[in-house]
Order: structure tokens, then C-alpha cells, then sequence
């Protein structure tokens, strides 16, 4: 079943964190028109791949054209006019950086596979529960209507502002022509009257200019309150969300809302600017003792710099001015001069200018493809492997400096990245991804370089959630309680209370463990990346029960009919899957057998639901069969496996048929051999290059004897 189509059929709640996910970046019609073959391309390779994501693009917009010809016959006005205005947008959009198609659609196909793995499991994690509250969407209605309610205060402070000039110019108007009377006249009725007129205006003008002032005070008093609780609050739950998602877990955005949060402030406090310099014109035109535009002035544009300054360093205001104004400059490990041992600096072009046409969603980003560490070279000798700490321990911070000019406002700003880890060779992968996890896990702090110089221990509760988010985000299915308590037993080497025990990183990585020769993460990573590239399409669709001991395993078997089988990875053997099925003797007695365990090379060269439909064991009697019958718990083989083999058995001539050709066609055959004899030493299977019609002559012309020495593969014990 399509990953689409699994989709369909979750619960409400479910549906409704899939439908948040869609939006004018990747339509949902989309989605839903091309759902297979969106499926079956490699959207992640063409992250950094601009070629591939070229093609995938124009690929993308074909099919959308093969779409529109064949519901244009079908004359469906409606959904012709809406599949026009999807295909002009996207190629609009995405035209001068198809990069962005790929990443935009990955990151839609991971966030389906992690909804999926959340509605599979039977409860919310402790991690994706604490999240989940923080997204309370009571809280968010409050934050965007408070940034409303602020930016429509500022709206009637200028209808102020514009009150006082007009009353202001009639004051002037009026001034002016009393002194332009001659002096005889000035003690008139008239002009008693109209000096009363004056006085009463420029009483009304104190007024309004106290009012004025302290309606601004009240809006940035509004602000700095609502900068320094809400919204921090909203921008530090937003960054931990982003932590957690880069380890795999929930991808709740939320920026697009703060964004306009930020920029609602800056806005208002711009037009606060401006009206303080309103204010200040006025000023010059007219003041006197007690003005309250001279006494209070000062301090309140002091305030809204500051503020603007505080905004300004989140880097989240969208504002049509600033396009391409700001220049960011990308350095790294520029305050880290006592953490490492290694030194690096960023080849390529590190200083760019933020924009509004390379990003998703018209917001002002800025994008490095082409930057490339370089280790210096007057520490290259020393690889920082010295003493405890590892390679993949030393963390690194890419630092990003801006400076923002705009209504005369200048503001150096600096911000930095999450921590990296630097490798010299891909085989370090897997234990700086390890890094990466233990310390976006383990701390909210955004660059604690010395984080590994004493890394704490993890909830196990906490580190189990991870693993299964490493399952659902990278290979499409994660992990149901079953399995995570496998795990937590393989940690741990008992069976223990979740909530109640923690996990040192020593155990998760360095320590090896017992009786390995291999660490609990490097086994559990090479299981992901078996079932990435050879069984996926099996763990997608369930089949493979995985994380079991081979105590439950047989406890599981026991009672079941004989040829019941399930998979599981190997534990004695780095990304290694086997089978055990169940089978009962003469007198009863119920035999488990499990083969020994597959891995990468095996299954290059025969794919893995092939190997359980032809798989065959030799008896005594040498007559060969498949034991394999049902998958646990009583699935037929067929059913289970039917839609995964890559071609269907067919009858193959014994050499005398083999027609005018001169060959017999041959395939691979997994064959073992069971030997009742405990006495005989176990040794390897194999997949032997043996057609059946070249098994049955050498049964013909070989004796018993040399065809069990040929053929015998007993099982191991893993």
C-alpha cells in the first residue's frame, strides 16, 4: 500500500496534522494526483544535486500536463482552471532554484511517515507530548491577536499624530494672523476673544500632546511585555522544536507565525518612529515650559530603538525594504578558541545578501550551497583524536554576522548555528550523527561547544522516542512498544521501568556491548541502513517484526502451526537479518531453526522477499522444500510476501529438455541443509548458484554422501 494511501485511513486527528502540512508550497492536489510517483523518486538526493532537482522538477510539471490533457477531455472546467493556476505557481516558484522542490516535497514525505509512525504507536512520547502542549493553538490565537491588537494602537496613535498637526496649524494660522492686526485694534472685544481662543487651543494642545505620548508609552510598555514573555516563550519553544526535529522528531513549524509576529512589532514600532519624529517637527514649530514633547521624547525613542534592536536579532522580520539589504557574512568556530583542537575556515562564497525570491514562502533568507570547511593547515597535524574525546565529539559553530541599515537605524547583529561535527571520512557518519542526537536530545542550549567534556545522562523513556523517530523519519515506519522494549533491554540488559532509568552516553555509543565487538548505536545504525537499501518495502508494509530476542522469538513460535516464521535483525552480526520458522518432529517435540543471518552482499544479489519464496532445506531424505509457510502470527507466505518478489518461479527444463539453445537455465536457490546429528559441527549457508533441474541430476548421479558433503548448511544460532 502507497504511503498515500495509509494516509487515507488514519483517524481525523491524524488527517488534520497531514492537511497542516500542505499549503501553497507543495499543493495537496498535488500530492494527491501524482501520489506513486511522487513516492518513487529520490527527493532527498537532490538536496544537494541542482541537476536532479532540475529534472525532477520538469518531470513534476509533466506529469501535471498529462494530468490537464486528460481531465481537459473530460471537460471538468473546475479542475482544469485549478490544475493551471498549481502547475504556473510552482514552476513560478521554483523555476530559478528547483533545489527547493526537492526539499520542500522531502520534507512533506518525512512529515507523512512520522504522522503515520505517531498514529501507530499506541501511546505519544514523553518528547512529542511536551511539544505537543507547547503548540496549544489557544496560546497561538492569543499571540497573534495581541500583535494585532499592538499594531492597530499603532494605527490610532497616527490619527492622533494627525489630529495635533491640524489643530496645531489652526493654532499657528490663528497666531499669526492676531499678530499681523494692527496694534490699535489688538485690545478689541475681537481680540480679547480670539487670545482666549489661543489659549484654549494651546491648553487643548498640551492635552493631546500628553495623551499622545502616553498612548505611545502604553503601546511600547505593550510590547517590550509582550517581546520579553509571550513571544521569547514562543520563539524558545520554537527552537526546541527545530532541535528536535533535526534528530528526526515532529517537524511543527510555527516560524511563518512568529514571522509575521515580529514583523506586526517591527512595523509598529517603525511607525512609532515616525511619529516621535512627527512629534519632534512640531517641536521645533512650537514649545513651551513644561512641553511635554521635549521632556518625554527622548526617552520613548531610546525605548524603540532598543526594542527594534531586540527584533532585529532574531532575523525574523519580513520587510520589502530590507530586500537584498542585508549581507550576511558565514564564519566558523569564531568564539570557539579554547573547545577544539582543530581549526577550520569556510572556502567559497561566505557572504550573500538576504533575499525574498529564493526562499519558500517570500520570507528574507539567505542560502550557503557552496560552502566548504578546510581544516588549517597549522593544525592539520593534530586530528583532535588525542586523548578521550573523539573526532566525532568536538563540536563546531558556524557564526552568522548581519547588519541591518534602514530609517536610519544601524544594527550589527550576530547569530549562530546549532552545533556541527566536522569528519574526515564517511565511516565517522554514523557516530558524529550520534553527536548530533545525544546533544539536541539532552540540552536546550544552542551552542554549548563544551557539551561532550561531561555530556549528562538521558531519560531512557526519551532515547527511545529518538530511535523510533530515526525509524519513521529516515526509513517511512517506526517503532511499536514491542520493539522499543527490546531495545531498552539491549541498553539496559534488563527489563526496566521506562520512566525510571537513564542512559549515559558511554552506553548509547562508546562502551561496546557484551560479549560485541560493536557499540548499541553502530549495531542499531547498520540496521538502518540494511533496511534502507535492500528491505524497505518490507518494513514499510510490516512484515518484519525486527526487535525480538531469541527468547521471545520462541516463545512466540511455540504454539504456532509449523512453518510459521518471522524476521529479525541478528544480533550478533552488524546489519544482519535472518529467519526462524517452527517446525514438530515424529514424536512432537517442537525444533526452531533459524538460518544464519543475511546482510548487504547476500542481499545485492538476491532480493530478500525472493530468498523466503525459494528458500529450501534438505532433510534426511534429501528431498528439498520450503519450510516457510506463515508469517507470524498466521499470514500465508504469498500474502504476506506476494507483492514484494521480484519475479514468479517458473519451471525450469532438466538438461535433456533444454531445447536447441545447449543451456540450462539456471537461478539462485537459498538451500540448507538440516542434520539431525548433533555430533556435526555447524557451517555457513549459502545461496547456491543452482538451478533445479541441475539439482535433481546431480541427484541422479550422485551418492547420498557427497551430496550432503556438497550441500549441507546447517543453521547457526544467532
Amino acid at each position: 500500500m502507497s504511503q498515500w494511501n495509509q494516509i487515507q485511513q488514519l483517524e481525523t486527528k491524524f488527517l488534520e496534522q497531514i492537511d497542516q502540512i500542505y499549503d501553497d508550497k507543495f499543493p495537496m492536489e498535488v500530492r494527491h494526483l501524482l501520489a506513486q510517483w511522487i513516492e518513487n523518486q529520490d527527493w532527498e538526493s537532490a538536496y544537494n544535486n541542482e541537476p536532479m532537482a532540475t529534472i525532477l522538477l520538469q518531470n513534476l510539471l509533466i506529469k501535471l500536463d498529462e494530468h490537464l490533457d486528460r481531465v481537459s477531455q473530460e471537460k471538468n472546467l473546475l479542475l482544469v482552471h485549478n490544475l493551471k493556476r498549481i502547475r504556473k505557481m510552482l514552476q513560478g516558484k521554483y523555476h530559478n532554484n528547483p533545489v527547493h522542490v526537492a526539499v520542500v516535497v522531502s520534507n512533506c514525505l518525512r512529515e507523512e511517515r512520522r504522522i503515520l509512525a505517531s498514529a501507530n504507536m499506541p501511546v505519544q512520547g514523553p518528547l512529542e507530548k511536551s511539544l505537543q502542549n507547547n503548540l496549544d493553538s489557544e496560546r497561538q490565537r492569543k499571540v497573534e491577536h495581541k500583535a494585532s491588537t499592538i499594531k492597530n494602537s499603532t494605527q490610532m496613535t497616527e490619527q492622533d499624530v494627525k489630529y495635533l498637526e491640524d489643530l496645531q496649524e489652526e493654532f499657528d494660522f490663528r497666531y499669526k494672523t492676531m499678530h499681523s492686526i494692527e496694534q490699535n485694534e489688538k485690545n478689541s472685544a475681537a481680540m480679547k476673544q480670539e487670545m482666549l481662543m489661543l489659549q484654549e487651543i494651546l491648553n487643548t494642545l498640551d492635552y493631546r500632546r500628553k495623551e499622545v505620548l502616553g498612548k505611545m508609552a502604553q503601546i511600547i510598555k505593550e510590547v517590550e511585555a509582550f517581546v520579553n514573555n509571550m513571544l521569547m516563550e514562543e520563539l524558545l519553544d520554537w527552537k526546541r522544536r527545530q532541535q528536535i526535529a533535526c534528530i528526526g522528531g515532529p517537524l511543527h513549524s510555527g516560524l511563518d507565525q512568529l514571522q509575521n509576529c515580529f514583523t506586526l512589532l517591527a512595523e509598529s514600532l517603525f511607525q512609532i518612529k515616525r511619529q516621535l519624529e512627527k512629534l519632534d517637527e512640531l517641536l521645533v514649530k512650537l514649545t513651551y515650559d513644561g512641553d511635554p514633547i521635549a521632556l518625554q521624547r527622548p526617552h520613548l525613542l531610546e525605548r524603540v530603538n532598543f526594542l527594534l534592536y531586540s527584533l532585529f536579532q532574531r532575523l525574523l522580520i519580513k520587510l520589502p525594504e530590507l530586500n537584498y539589504q542585508i549581507r550576511v557574512k558565514a564564519t566558523i568556530d569564531k568564539n570557539a578558541s579554547t573547545i577544539s583542537n582543530r581549526r577550520f575556515v569556510l572556502c567559497g562564497t561566505h557572504v550573500k545578501a538576504m533575499n525574498m525570491d529564493e526562499s519558500e514562502n517570500g520570507s528574507l533568507s539567505v542560502e550557503f550551497r557552496h560552502l566548504q570547511p578546510k581544516e588549517m593547515k597549522a593544525c592539520a597535524g593534530n586530528k583532535g583524536n588525542e586523548g578521550p574525546q573523539m573526532v566525532t565529539e568536538e563540536l563546531h559553530s558556524i557564526t552568522f554576522e548581519t547588519q541591518v541599515c534602514l530609517y536610519g537605524l544601524t544594527i550589527d547583529l550576530e547569530t549562530g548555528s546549532l552545533p556541527v561535527v566536522m569528519i574526515s571520512n564517511v565511516s565517522q557518519l554514523p557516530n558524529a550523527w550520534a553527536s548530533i542526537i545525544w546533544y539536541n536530545l539532552s540540552t536546550n542550549e544552542s551552542q554549548n561547544l563544551a557539551f561532550f567534556n561531561n555530556p549528562p545522562s538521558v531519560g531512557l523513556s526519551q532515547v527511545l522516542e529518538v530511535l523510533s523517530w530515526q525509524f519513521s523519519s529516515y526509513i517511512g515506519r517506526g517503532l511499536n512498544s514491542d520493539q522499543l522494549g527490546m531495545l531498552a533491554e539491549k541498553l539496559t540488559g534488563q527489563q526496566v521501568i521506562y520512566t525510571e532509568h537513564h542512559i549515559s552516553w558511554s552506553k548509547f555509543c562508546k562502551e561496546h556491548l557484551p560479549g560485541k565487538s560493536f557499540t548499541f548505536w553502530a549495531w542499531l545504525e547498520a540496521i538502518l541502513e540494511l533496511i534502507k537499501k535492500h528491505i524497505l518495502p518490507l518494513w514499510i508494509d510490516g512484515c518484519i517484526m525486527g526487535f525480538v530476542s531469541k527468547e521471545k522469538e520462541r516463545s512466540l513460535l511455540k504454539d504456532k502451526m509449523p512453518g510459521t516464521f518471522l524476521l529479525r535483525f541478528s544480533e550478533s552480526n552488524l546489519g544482519g537479518i535472518t529467519f526462524t520458522w517452527v517446525s514438530q518432529s515424529e514424536n512432537g517435540e517442537v525444533d526452531f531453526h533459524s538460518v544464519e543471518p543475511y546482510n548487504k552482499g547476500r542481499l545485492t544479489a538476491l532480493p530478500f522477499a525472493d530468498i523466503l519464496r525459494d528458500y529450501k532445506v534438505i532433510t534426511e531424505d534429501n528431498v528439498p522444500e520450503n519450510p516457510l509457510k506463515y508469517l507470524y502470527p498466521d499470514i500465508p507466505k504469498d500474502t504476506a510476501f506476494g507483492r514484494h518478489y521480484s519475479s514468479q518461479p517458473s519451471e525450469v527444463p532438466r538438461p535433456t529438455e533444454g531445447g536447441t539453445t545447449g543451456y540450462v537455465p539456471s537461478v539462485f536457490i537459498p538451500v540448507s541443509k538440516i542434520l539431525n546429528d548433533s555430533t556435526d559441527p555447524p557451517s555457513p549457508s549459502d545461496l547456491l548458484p543452482m538451478s533445479p533441474s541441475v539439482y535433481a541430476v546431480l541427484r541422479e548421479h550422485l551418492s547420498p554422501t557427497v551430496m550432503e558433503t556438497a550441500m549441507s548448511s546447517p543453521y547457526s544460532t544467532d
